[in-house]
């Protein structure tokens, strides 16, 4: 098992964008079967503000920096899809649509389904918190179901199992061979599904902690331990991917059942530009470490 820095990335328009220590990539396939290659570099907050990278503190940092570079790695994906690289959004854009993306996600996964459940009959408080974490892992499911509904996203979701394979094939120090990477699995323990998923198991149990007060309270609560309940789940999905506990397999097995929803086989053209972007990524932020130490 590799043990150097982990890998994160995702899926983009026709290709993959690959984390790496401070510099991130966005390689994807061309109308002409050649492939373009982008790469940035972005530090962390946690490396500017050392308490950030203290755990749970970390896992905010890393869900809000994730948003800011995954809408950056979608608009230069579209912009390579339809070739006007000089419209991209910029830093602002880029800020209003994470914004409406968060707004979007906790008004439709948190404050709905809290609101919803106030039509029920007045049970117990853990039963009514079990009714919200119930619906809204529905909402999701629905969600999801939706969305696979729509043809161009199969090729979205082979590009995000390629992803994953690539991610399995450097944790195993096996990025060479496209025909053996591509036996690893499409899903994998730290994908952003398990992560949703998980976010929304924990939310159940610690909501419940506070009983069932009237609804602007709940709605107020669930905001405020929003980013807690974020960061206990990526501390949940990081331990989950180094660790054999069986709680923490119960944990994060949903997120794994649901990734055979978000995705796919892929190609070895997939594959091969999932590789690209690994590649890249990793040789940037060595060639940057070289040049730091001498």
């Amino acid at each position: 098992m590799n043990k150097q820095k982990k890998v994160g990335g995702q899926a983009v328009m026709e290709g993959v964008m690959m984390r790496y220590g401070d510099y991130f990539s966005i390689a994807c396939r061309r109308s002409d079967n050649t492939i373009s290659l982008h790469v940035e570099s972005f530090i962390s907050l946690a490396k500017k503000i050392p308490m950030l990278g203290w755990p749970v503190f970390r896992g905010v940092v890393v869900l809000i920096e994730s948003m800011f570079i995954g809408v950056r790695a979608l608009n230069i994906s579209a912009a390579e899809a339809v070739a006007e690289e000089g419209e991209e959004l910029t830093g602002w854009h880029s800020l209003v649509m994470v914004i409406l993306g968060l707004g979007l996600g906790v008004g439709l996964f948190f404050i709905l389904p809290t609101y919803l459940v106030r039509f029920l009959p007045l049970w117990s408080p853990i039963v009514l918190n079990l009714c919200e974490g119930l619906l809204r892992i529905t909402i999701f499911l629905l969600y999801l179901i939706a969305i696979t509904r729509w043809g161009e996203i199969q090729r979205f979701f082979q590009y995000h199992g390629a992803e994953h394979k690539v991610i399995y094939g450097y944790e195993r120090e096996e990025t060479d061979d496209l025909a053996k990477i591509g036996l690893f699995s499409c899903r994998h323990p730290r994908c952003g599904t398990s992560f949703i998923v998980t976010v929304m198991v924990i939310s159940i149990l610690l909501f419940s902690l506070f009983g069932w007060p009237v609804l602007w309270q709940r709605i107020l609560l669930r905001l405020i331990l929003l980013p807690l309940v974020a960061g206990l789940s990526y501390e949940a999905i990081r331990l989950s991917s180094s660790s054999k506990s069986p709680l923490l397999s119960v944990l994060t097995a949903p997120g794994m059942w649901l990734q055979k929803l978000t995705t796919q086989e892929p190609d070895q053209a997939q594959i091969e530009v999932a590789l690209t972007a690994l590649k890249a990524v990793i040789e940037s932020e060595n060639t940057a470490n070289n040049q730091i130490a001498n």
